[in-house]
């Protein structure tokens, strides 16, 4: 989370205790809120393959596009995806916009003060990529060069806790979108790109770019989902059918249609 969206994070909070669930009785009714409108509204950025996105057809899939719909069905609801600007997600969160947050969100201590999380589901790192014929090799090489980062990204955190690397980059550009990034990083306008390597993987093996990406990790991370304070019941009834699903094995394929292995750490 951007340090500039902490404060407004709180704010929201306080103003926000009887949004999404929590009654003036201090019940708390998150999941029968949603059971009750019969619709799940997951909040996503819809460029972010192969977690979320829009097909050629212009329809949102992906991989926790697959996940939350199963677990719509096990709870009985229609899942809606809600695309949503990736840099105001907490505002979208904490005004009853959307139910939750669903689309390679990498949970950390910071986001963990404001929001509250799932479990792990799936290992990602930040990665730093190239372009193939690009001299750059390692982190030390871009000593002085521009990195595109994606605004309100955790690619923003993975670079400032990386005291050396920060220190040393010339400038950091934001892009809306981490395609956007690439695209940029493919004519030549920024010299890396800091991403995640999930999403990294994807973009190169589709799109066939004469990318590479940089032996060195920033981060590892974890992707959960994140809801408000204060809505442990639909929480943990998604957690509750993803536990199910992980061990019916329903996880495990719909990661292997995407990723072609089980890459997911649900009760691992």
């Amino acid at each position: 989370m951007k340090k500039t969206f902490c404060i407004l994070v709180a704010l929201l909070l306080s103003f926000s205790l009887f949004a999404g669930g929590a009654s003036e009785s201090g019940v708390d009714n998150s999941l029968n809120d949603v059971l009750e409108k019969g619709q799940f509204v997951l909040g996503l950025d819809d460029s972010f393959p192969p977690m979320g996105y829009r097909d050629e057809n212009g329809e949102i899939v992906g991989f926790d596009i697959d996940c939350a719909r199963e677990v719509c069905n096990r709870l009985g609801v229609e899942l809606v995806p809600q695309p949503i600007d990736w840099n105001s997600k907490e505002q979208e969160l904490m005004t009853g916009n959307i139910d939750c947050l669903w689309n390679g969100f990498t949970i950390t201590e910071e986001r963990k003060e404001n929001l509250l999380f799932s479990d792990p589901y799936v290992k990602n790192a930040q990665v730093v990529v190239v372009n193939a014929s690009s001299p750059f090799n390692t982190l030390e090489d871009l000593s002085g060069g521009s990195i595109g980062v994606q605004a309100g990204s955790s690619a923003e955190s993975a670079i400032e806790d990386t005291p050396d690397f920060a220190s040393s980059i010339g400038e950091i550009i934001q892009f809306k979108e981490n395609l956007t990034a690439l695209m940029d990083l493919e004519i030549g306008g920024v010299d890396a790109v800091v991403m995640d390597l999930l999403v990294a993987n994807d973009n190169i093996n589709r799109s066939g770019k004469d990318f590479r990406i940089l032996d060195e990790t920033l981060a590892d991370e974890e992707y959960g989902i994140g809801f408000r304070k204060n809505d442990v019941a639909l929480r943990d009834a998604v957690q509750g059918a993803l536990d199910d699903m992980a061990a019916d094995g329903t996880l495990a394929s719909i990661a292997e249609k995407w990723f072609g292995a089980d890459i997911t750490v649900v009760g691992k």
